[in-house]
């Protein structure tokens, strides 16, 4: 007597949740505008920002290979979820269809901080800034531990339709 997909889909451990959201603000130089950048990104999130790197020179744009030239930060829980409102409220809710992965994730970009509530200052100037969302349903974890690792199934991984759907119904968006 085997369950049908109805009621498997209907199992609390199917149900998907925002695993991570990151946000990335690249400058494209080190110095004062980076720091200025993480400070942003600090007083969105009240978590200190981690530097990235370069990976290759390009001389057309004066980028060095391993010059820090973009900040991010990875936010989890309520505030993961508050923060992707604010900034689906910038983008009123609207996204394509190519923002969407294959592994259920998506991403957009917002060309103005300010657009968040943060308020403008002149000696910081404004940024655009890319969220990053991953999506993961419970047990996730077993395949990314160190101990006792095990195969994630493939009914428990998330499809892009699925993201899309998850999209539509909990953040209540529509898609392009």
């Amino acid at each position: 007597m085997s369950k049908s997909r109805k009621e498997k889909a209907d199992n609390k451990m199917r149900e998907i949740k925002i695993e991570k959201l990151i946000i990335n603000l690249c400058t494209g130089e080190s110095g004062d505008k980076l720091t200025k950048a993480a400070k942003v990104l600090k007083d969105l999130t009240n978590q200190e920002p981690v530097e990235s790197k370069a990976r290759y020179t390009i001389r057309s744009f004066s980028i060095k290979r391993n010059e820090k030239i973009a900040v991010h930060v990875t936010v989890r829980g309520n505030l993961a979820e508050d923060l992707l409102q604010k900034a689906l409220r910038v983008k009123e809710h609207e996204l394509r269809k190519k923002n969407f992965s294959a592994e259920g994730n998506f991403g957009f970009g917002i060309d103005e901080h300010i657009d968040l509530g943060i308020k403008y200052d002149v000696s910081t100037g404004i940024f655009g800034m890319d969220f990053y969302v991953i999506l993961a349903r419970a047990g996730k974890r077993v395949s990314k531990r160190k101990h006792a690792s095990g195969k994630f199934g493939k009914f428990q991984r998330i499809t892009a339709d699925e993201a899309k759907q998850w999209f539509t119904e909990k953040m209540a968006g529509t898609i392009i």
